[in-house]
């Protein structure tokens, strides 16, 4: 077995924080999360459906998006020290600079995953886990039902500090918040 480069040992004792997620050096995998301490490095190859989602879902958003509000993708979320997950898309108040690497929670006001098989349970349980107890307001859940996207739609319920359900949309997704949308779902896969 190979040794592992001196840059996939944590830098102290106490393990990786979301801080050095940006001292990474420029071999390092593009896309790595910090879930608990613990890197996650996002290695399987995209399939199709999730590539043409993502990018269709990005463009219907940040086209229907107000004034403020911008979206863009995998963008990591500093939700603490040893917690920066990346989520698929993220929709945000903070104004653009071109040197950012992350969000934090009260600049983030969606939070989309889709689902993929090797994050099923990151993207379904751990991560809006996470999500909702930084108090981010809204949670979209992207599951592929037959090569066609199913939308779970989640509100963060500020009481319980947990998500609730408000949709599962199949067909042509309106919403009033985060903001007002329309998207006909089958043009996700187009």
């Amino acid at each position: 077995m190979a040794d592992l480069p001196d840059w996939m040992y944590p830098p102290s004792p106490g393990g990786w924080t979301a801080d050095d997620l940006d001292l990474l050096p420029a071999e390092a995998p593009r896309h790595i999360e910090l879930i608990d301490g613990a890197l996650v490095f996002m290695m399987s190859p995209q399939r199709s459906f999730h590539a043409r989602v993502m990018g269709n879902l990005l463009y219907h958003l940040a086209s229907q998006a107000p004034v403020g509000v911008s979206v863009e993708l995998e963008m990591t979320i500093k939700l603490g020290k040893r917690n920066r997950p990346e989520p698929d898309l993220v929709a945000v108040t903070a104004p653009y600079d071109a040197s950012r690497t992350y969000y934090l929670p009260s600049e983030v006001v969606l939070a989309v995953e889709i689902v993929s098989e090797e994050s099923a349970e990151r993207d379904r349980d751990t991560k809006p886990r996470k999500y909702a107890e930084a108090g981010i307001p809204h949670f979209w859940r992207v599951e592929e039902d037959n090569g066609a996207p199913v939308v779970h739609v989640f509100e963060l319920d500020v009481t319980t500090g947990t998500y609730v359900p408000t949709a599962i949309e199949r067909a042509v997704l309106r919403l009033k918040v985060p903001y007002p949308l329309e998207i006909d779902l089958s043009l996700l896969t187009r």
